[in-house]
C-alpha cells in the first residue's frame, strides 16, 4: 500500500486569500476594476479573475477611464499610490498585512536615519515595493552577497542598520544572513519579518519530504514562495515534482513510489489542489487518496501513518466551514490598530476586533498576542457573503472563567477586576470577562462617599455567590479590605515602637485632632502635634483623605491606642527663637489668647510667650481684655527664657519702660545739645558785637 503525507499548511495563506477575495468582490461590484500587476503569482487564479471580468494591466497608463485599480498582494511603491490619486483612479488595496507592516518598519527606519537592509530577491515585487519607500536600500539575496559587499564597503560595519526580510524567505537564508551581519556590523536593528505561515509551511514541507520517495509541490513556478518551497524539499527528498496543475503529474513516477508527500505554495488555490487530487484518483490511486468535493468521490482504504490524516481529510479541513458559537484555533497573521487577523485554515478569513480581545480596555495588544502566535477564539459571526469570520477571545475567556469563579467562591480566594459602572444599589466589576455585582454595603466606601469614584478602577474582591444558570455573580470588596486591614494591623502592633514613621491617610477630624490610618490601624494626631503654628481647628492643616507622613509618639499595645505626630522636627521653631532672641530683647508680637492671669503672644510661628497681667500695663488693671485684644500687635521685652520647659516670659510694661527710658535719654540728650547750641550762639553774638564796635572805632 502507498502512503500519502499531506501538509496541513498547504494552500492559500491569509494574505493571498484576502487579496483574491477582494478581487472577487470587486468583480461583483458595479464599478469596474483591473489588477495593477498580477494580484498573486498564480496563472490559474489570474485567468479565473480575468474570466470574472478583472483583467490585468502592468502600467497605470493602461487603466481604462472610469476604472479602479487593485493593488497586488505584494504591495506597491508610494509613487504608484500618488499617481493613482492624482489621476483620481479608485484604489482597492490588496496588500498583504504582513507586507504592509514591513513598509511601516522601513519608513520608520528612514525617519530615524538608519540604513535599510532587505534580505530577499532583488527583482521580487514585494522587495521592490519596500525599496521604493527607502532612499538607498541595500538588497541581499544571500549571505555570500553580503560578504562580497562588505569587502568593498567596509564602512557598512559602523552604520546603524535596520534589517528586514522578504515574507517568503527561507529560514535557512535568513539565519545565515543575520549571522553574517551580526558578526560584521556593530549596530544592527533586526526585524524577523518572514511570514509565520511561510515558516510553518516550509518547516512542515521539509519534514514530510524527508520521509518520502516523491514530494509533490503544487504551485505556479513564477511564485517565489512555491519555488523556495520546492528548493527546500529538494534538500530532503531525492525526487521533487513541482507541478502547476493536474496536467503536470507524472503517473509512472508516482506508481513507483511507496510514500508520497504533498504540499502547496501560499498562492495555490484549493480548487487547483483538488484537481491534482482528482487526477491522482483517476490514475488508479483511489485506494490512497480521495478526489475533490467536485468529483464527489472519497477515499476509504488509504493507510496513513499514526497521527496523520488522509489527503482527502486534510484537504477537507483546509476548506472547513465554521459556525457561530464554535471554538476554533488559528495563527495570528497581522495586527492593526482596530483588529487582529487570524488564519483559521478555513475558507473564511478570521479577525478579532480589538474590543473583543480583552475585557481590560487599557491593555496593550502586543502584551497578549503577537504575529505568529496560535490563539484560541470563539466564533461570534460568520459572513459567507464577505468571506469573513468575526472572532472573540474575550468571550471564550469569559466562558472558561465561570468555573474559575466558582472555584474562587468555594476556596474563598481573592480575585481582581475592573469597575465598569455604577449600578442601582452598587457597582459592577468585570472579573475575567464576567459581570460581578457588588452591593453598596460591600464596596468598602463610607456611606457619604460616591460610588462613581470607583469606576474604571481596579479592585480586589471575594466572590460570594455564583449562579451560572442566571448568569449572576455577587462579590464583596469590603471582605477583602477587612481581612487585609486585620493582617496589616497585626503586623503593625507586632512591630510598632515610638519614633517609627508611617505614611497614612486622614480618616476623620475632631475638634482636638485628626485620626490617621497608618495601614490597618488608626492613630490620633493631637491638634498640638499637627503644626508648629498655633491653630484653632485641625482642618486648617489637613483634610479627610489627605496622604500624610506621621511618626509614633507613643503606642499603648494593651489599650490599642497610638499617639502620632506630624510636626517636622527639622523645622523646630524653638531653635529658631533661641538663635534670634535673648533675655532683654524687644520683639513685636501678636496677641493670640487672653486669659484671666494674662495674655499669650506669638513671638514667631510655633513659639508663644506669656505676658502676666502684672506686666501688661504700668498701672493696675482688672482684666487683660481691658487693654489688649486678640490679634493686636504689641512691643514686648523678653524678661525670662526657660530653655528646658520651652517657656518665655514677656512684659509690655518693661518694654514701655525701655521706651520711656530711651525717650528720656533722648530728651536729655536733645536738651543738652540745645544748651550747647544756645551757648555757642551767645558766644557768636558777642563776637559779632565786638567786631562791629571795632569797625566803628576804625571809621572815626
Amino acid at each position: 500500500m502507498k502512503q500519502i503525507l499531506f501538509a496541513k499548511s498547504a494552500g492559500f495563506c491569509y494574505g493571498v486569500k484576502r487579496a483574491v477575495e477582494l478581487a472577487e468582490q470587486a468583480a461583483s461590484s458595479p464599478a469596474p476594476y483591473v489588477m495593477l500587476g498580477p494580484i498573486i503569482h498564480n496563472d490559474h487564479v489570474i485567468q479565473k479573475l480575468e474570466h470574472m471580468g478583472i483583467s490585468c494591466v502592468n502600467q497605470i497608463d493602461e487603466i481604462p477611464a472610469g476604472t479602479g485599480a487593485i493593488i497586488r498582494s505584494h504591495g506597491a511603491g508610494p509613487q504608484v499610490y500618488e499617481e493613482l490619486e492624482a489621476r483620481k483612479i479608485p484604489i482597492l488595496d490588496a496588500t498583504c498585512p504582513n507586507v504592509a507592516k514591513i513598509h511601516q518598519l522601513a519608513i520608520q527606519a528612514e525617519q530615524a536615519g538608519k540604513q535599510v537592509v532587505l534580505i530577499g530577491s532583488p527583482d521580487h515585487p514585494e522587495i521592490l515595493a519596500v525599496a521604493a519607500r527607502c532612499h538607498a536600500p541595500l538588497i541581499f539575496p544571500d549571505a555570500n552577497s553580503i560578504e562580497s559587499y562588505l569587502s568593498n564597503h567596509p564602512n557598512l560595519r559602523e552604520i546603524p542598520l535596520t534589517i528586514l526580510a522578504q515574507t517568503t524567505l527561507t529560514r535557512q537564508i535568513w539565519d545565515s544572513c543575520i549571522g553574517k551581519l551580526k558578526k560584521e556590523c556593530t549596530n544592527c536593528e533586526i526585524f524577523d519579518t518572514i511570514c509565520n505561515a511561510t515558516y510553518m509551511r516550509q518547516a512542515e514541507a521539509r519534514d514530510i519530504a524527508a520521509r518520502c520517495d516523491v514530494m509533490i509541490v503544487i504551485g505556479d513556478k513564477k511564485s517565489s514562495n512555491t519555488r523556495r518551497l520546492a528548493e527546500l524539499c529538494r534538500t530532503a527528498c531525492p525526487v521533487i515534482l513541482h507541478v502547476e496543475g493536474a496536467a503536470d503529474l507524472d503517473s509512472k513516477l508516482l506508481d513507483q513510489a511507496k510514500t508520497i508527500g504533498v504540499t502547496a505554495g501560499a498562492s495555490t488555490p484549493a480548487w487547483v489542489i483538488k484537481e491534482v487530487c482528482k487526477k491522482m484518483s483517476e490514475d488508479k490511486m483511489e485506494k490512497v487518496i480521495g478526489a475533490a468535493e467536485e468529483a464527489e468521490e472519497a477515499v476509504v482504504d488509504a493507510p496513513v501513518e499514526e497521527g496523520e490524516e488522509s489527503f482527502a481529510e486534510l484537504l477537507e479541513q483546509s476548506i472547513k466551514t465554521l459556525y457561530t458559537g464554535q471554538k476554533v484555533s488559528g495563527v495570528v497573521t497581522g495586527i492593526t490598530p482596530t483588529e487582529i487577523y487570524v488564519d483559521l485554515g478555513a475558507k473564511q478569513a478570521g479577525y478579532i476586533p480589538i474590543s473583543e480581545l480583552s475585557d481590560d480596555p487599557s491593555v496593550n495588544v502586543e502584551d497578549i498576542v503577537k504575529v505568529g502566535d496560535t490563539i484560541e477564539t470563539y466564533v461570534m459571526r460568520v459572513n459567507d457573503v464577505e468571506g469573513v469570520v468575526a472572532l472573540s477571545k474575550k468571550r471564550l475567556d469569559a466562558a472558561k472563567n465561570w468555573e474559575s469563579l466558582e472555584t474562587a467562591r468555594d476556596e474563598k480566594t481573592v480575585v481582581e477586576g475592573m469597575v465598569t459602572e455604577e449600578n442601582k444599589g452598587g457597582i459592577v466589576v468585570s472579573v475575567r470577562g464576567i459581570r460581578v455585582f457588588v452591593p453598596a454595603s460591600q464596596t468598602g466606601l463610607p456611606r457619604s462617599a460616591s460610588m462613581s469614584e470607583l469606576v474604571k478602577q481596579k479592585v480586589r474582591l471575594r466572590i460570594t455567590e455564583v449562579n451560572r444558570s442566571r448568569r449572576g455573580v455577587m462579590g464583596s470588596i469590603r471582605a477583602v479590605q477587612y481581612e487585609e486591614r486585620k493582617a496589616a494591623a497585626e503586623k503593625i502592633w507586632n512591630e510598632i515602637e515610638p519614633g517609627m514613621r508611617y505614611s497614612g491617610v486622614v480618616k476623620s477630624l475632631t475638634s482636638y485632632g485628626a485620626f490617621v490610618d497608618i495601614g490597618g490601624v488608626d492613630g490620633m494626631v493631637h491638634i498640638s502635634e499637627l503644626s508648629w503654628s498655633r491653630i484653632k481647628d485641625p482642618s486648617e492643616v489637613v483634610s479627610i483623605g489627605d496622604q500624610v507622613e506621621v511618626y509614633v509618639i507613643a503606642a499603648d499595645k494593651e489599650k490599642k491606642k497610638i499617639s502620632l505626630g506630624m510636626k517636622d522636627q527639622s523645622e523646630n521653631p524653638w531653635d529658631k527663637f533661641i538663635n534670634t532672641y535673648d533675655v532683654g530683647s524687644i520683639a513685636n508680637v501678636k496677641i493670640v489668647k487672653l486669659m484671666t492671669f494674662g495674655a499669650f503672644a506669638e513671638i514667631i510661628p510655633g513659639v508663644d510667650g506669656l505676658i502676666h497681667i502684672s506686666q501688661i500695663a504700668p498701672y493696675r488693671i482688672d482684666k487683660p481684655e481691658d487693654v489688649l485684644a486678640e490679634g493686636q500687635m504689641v512691643d514686648v521685652k523678653i524678661i525670662a527664657i526657660d530653655d528646658e520647659k520651652h517657656k518665655v516670659s514677656l512684659s509690655i510694661r518693661a518694654a514701655l519702660a525701655e521706651v520711656e527710658k530711651a525717650e528720656k535719654e533722648a530728651a536729655e540728650a536733645n536738651a543738652e545739645a540745645d544748651a550747647d547750641a544756645n551757648a555757642e550762639a551767645e558766644e557768636n553774638s558777642e563776637a559779632d558785637a565786638d567786631a562791629n564796635a571795632e569797625t566803628e572805632e576804625n571809621a572815626e
